[in-house]
């Protein structure tokens, strides 16, 4: 049975290092065994999306940048066979901006993507998350990371009950 780490960033503005709050989940064996949440101070204080997450500089101002979390997130990564999240390119790109940024190797696992699993498994048009999680009855407060996390991981546990695997 694969490991995976399904996660999801918020970000403070159209910079791909602006990561401002990380929620990550482990899977094993297909049940959800660790969930938790960060907030990060983003290397900039100009907020954008405040309106889409809810976050603003005044949340974050003391929150530990990447490269001093980062020893508490690198033991997640590790060990895991894959990363998961819904709409992976854009996760994907934080995760690499952000290591990139503070001089970090990004972890190299390959990405899940569970808006294309939705669409694949279950036909599932529009795919946002919350969309996805309508139909699929799943518990969701939009934009707060360790939930979308916690619902990704729970799309990859739908999927698996009708026989999907990853590749």
């Amino acid at each position: 049975m694969p490991q995976i780490l399904a996660l999801d960033f918020e970000t403070a503005n159209y910079e791909g290092n602006s990561a401002c709050q990380l929620g990550l989940v482990r899977l094993r064996d297909w049940a959800v065994v660790e969930a938790r949440a960060w907030l990060i101070r983003p290397p900039s204080a100009d907020f954008v999306f405040t309106h889409i997450h809810g976050l603003t500089w005044d949340h974050v101002k003391d929150a530990p940048t990447w490269d001093r979390l980062w020893p508490e997130l690198a033991p997640y990564f590790a060990g895991v066979d894959y990363l998961a999240a819904h709409n992976a390119p854009f996760d994907r790109g934080v995760l690499q901006k952000t290591c990139a940024y503070y001089a970090l190797p990004a972890p190299a696992q390959p990405f899940i993507d569970t808006v294309a699993l939705a669409r694949q498994t279950w036909r599932i048009y529009p795919t946002k998350l919350n969309h996805v999680c309508e139909k699929l009855g799943i518990p969701l407060r939009h934009h707060e990371a360790l939930s979308d996390a916690l619902a990704c991981a729970q799309i990859l546990v739908r999927a698996a009950q009708t026989g999907w695997r990853p590749a």
